[in-house]
């Protein structure tokens, strides 16, 4: 549980493009080493597809993903640290308002790729009975598991003081690895997202 986690928000990850095969049948000039180039513009950092940190609350950040139209998504986001203070996963949460879902919310969790995902995630709200989630897949920046949580479950997270994630590492399967979710903040940074995100959607109708 070494490797800090440096991943995005699921939601904000921007696929790439796939990548296609040149034409080779003419020859390529060779560029003359010692002309001169003009350069070209940066990508805008600030550009559709950014990301930025909104808003904070207590220990949470309203982080949105910038688009064309203004129409930005949210999301709350935590950086977890393990005992000794390392970064070692981050929840990201966001609301869920489509009738059709069961789900009063979703959130998604990364953790090192170190963790045995035989053994699922569980999640627990102060001292109320854990939930167990299987992780859904990994990549090169972590593991990844979607959870679901219910109006109870978001009513528990407003009046708790604390949640925790417990993970087990491939190397010490008998150890559970518990990271401390603040809940400090998160009903504002949740009502604050809830809020914005609806009149996003209204905007986009």
């Amino acid at each position: 549980m070494k490797h800090p986690i440096r991943a995005l928000p699921l939601a904000l990850i921007v696929a790439a493009g796939p990548v296609f095969a040149q034409d080779t049948t003419e020859e390529t000039p060779v560029p003359d080493p010692m002309e001169l180039n003009m350069g070209v513009d940066a990508a805008n950092e600030d550009g559709p597809g950014s990301v930025y940190t909104h808003s904070e609350h207590g220990d949470w950040q309203v982080r949105c993903i910038r688009t064309e139209a203004g129409n930005d998504p949210c999301q709350l986001y935590q950086l977890l640290e393990d005992g000794n203070g390392n970064p070692v996963s981050e929840i990201n949460v966001f609301p869920i308002t489509d009738d059709a879902v069961e789900a009063a919310a979703g959130a998604t969790v990364v953790t090192p790729l170190e963790t045995l995902l035989t053994a699922q995630l569980s999640f627990q709200i102060d001292s109320a009975q854990p939930k167990q989630y299987p992780f859904a897949w990994c990549s090169q920046i972590g593991c990844f598991a979607r959870l679901g949580f219910s109006d109870a479950d978001v009513e528990g997270l407003k009046a708790g003081n604390e949640a925790k994630i417990m993970i087990r590492p491939v190397a010490a399967p008998d150890q559970m690895v518990t990271l401390p979710v603040s809940l400090t903040g998160f009903t504002a940074a949740f009502d604050e997202t809830a809020e914005m995100n609806a009149a996003a959607a209204t905007a986009t109708e």
